[in-house]
């Protein structure tokens, strides 16, 4: 009877393992459409609201939920507080406070990091044109998430369930 409930819990934690993987492969995509959302409302804010950067990016960061909202208003805080940072030091800063609570990977904070460098020291058509560069690079990111996705998704179901029963029939 022990070895019974020991092989359940087992079985269950092995599943659950293998659909919390699965939900990274998920989730990825998901988080990168929320991103062009938020820098597509981020051009829109700029070009046809003439709307201040520190008042954009709250707008932008306004639309969404979740690490990625977070790191747009946290930027926006850091603007409006009136220290002496530049943007792209508070853009930074923000960007690292949250991007251990997204899905998203290093090419996709690298696309990030390169747009902190050129916001807010430039005219809007630059700044649009620089944001629109971003949009492009992280749709082929979300491209290849999707892929992924579709690759890994179900195999990480399956290895978590199978290597579960693996465990059960190696105590038995």
């Amino acid at each position: 009877m022990v070895k019974l409930i020991g092989a359940l819990f087992v079985l269950f934690a092995g599943t659950m393992i293998g659909f919390q993987q699965a939900a990274k492969f998920a989730e990825r995509p998901r988080q990168l459409r929320q991103l062009v959302h938020m820098l597509q409302r981020l051009i829109t804010e700029i070009s046809y609201g003439y709307t201040p950067l520190p008042e954009a990016l709250k707008r932008a960061g306004g639309t969404g939920k979740g690490p990625i909202a977070a790191m747009f208003a946290e930027a926006a805080k850091g603007l409006l507080s009136g220290s002496e940072q530049s943007f792209e030091q508070h853009w930074k800063t923000a960007i690292d406070e949250y991007w251990g609570h997204t899905c998203m990977r290093s090419n996709e904070q690298a696309v990030l990091y390169r747009l902190g460098t050129s916001l807010g020291i430039s005219d809007a058509n630059d700044q649009i044109k620089n944001l629109q560069l971003a949009i492009d690079q992280i749709k082929l990111e979300e491209q290849a998430a999707r892929e992924e996705q579709g690759k890994y998704e179900a195999m990480w179901k399956s290895l978590g369930v199978l290597t579960a029963v693996l465990i059960i029939i190696l105590m038995m």
